[in-house]
């Protein structure tokens, strides 16, 4: 690590402590001796969605984010149970070594955890996702869901 003061190449670590999810370093310059801090966190591979109309775009974790954060506003859905959500996504594909998925294997994990979490913003992101044009895609959803 250099030096963000000198340039110096070499440095060592004071103390080091996990911090929201990452790891934070205190270092100390063996050169010119001043302190700075650092955060190291897990690289995750780029993860490629293959869109419906066959566009791919780098998965975009505000993105899902924002989608289910329509979907259960005004729900009582916490920001925790969101990114858990989100993080079963990444985690799912990064164990699975896959480097590129689609936008409907994304949104059948989503649907898999609201419907256990809140089956009202389960049928709004349903509706969104599996893009309903028709009232009868809605009861035939909400009929899936009385079912079981």
């Amino acid at each position: 690590m250099k030096c963000p003061f000198c340039g110096f190449a070499d440095t060592k670590v004071v103390d080091s402590r996990p911090a929201d999810g990452k790891k934070r370093r205190r270092r100390e310059c063996t050169n010119c001796g001043k302190r700075f801090t650092t955060y190291e966190s897990v690289e995750m591979p780029v993860l490629l969605v293959l869109k419906r109309d066959n566009s791919i775009e780098i998965f975009d974790r505000n993105k899902l984010i924002k989608g289910l954060s329509t979907a259960v506003k005004k729900r009582p859905v916490s920001v925790e149970n969101i990114d858990r959500i989100v993080d079963s996504v990444e985690t799912y594909y990064a164990n699975s070594m896959q480097n590129q998925i689609t936008s409907a294997e994304i949104g059948d994990i989503v649907l898999q955890h609201l419907k256990e979490i809140d089956q009202v913003a389960y049928v709004r992101f349903a509706s969104v996702y599996k893009d309903f044009n028709d009232v009868e895609s809605f009861v035939s959803i909400i009929s899936e869901l009385k079912k079981g």
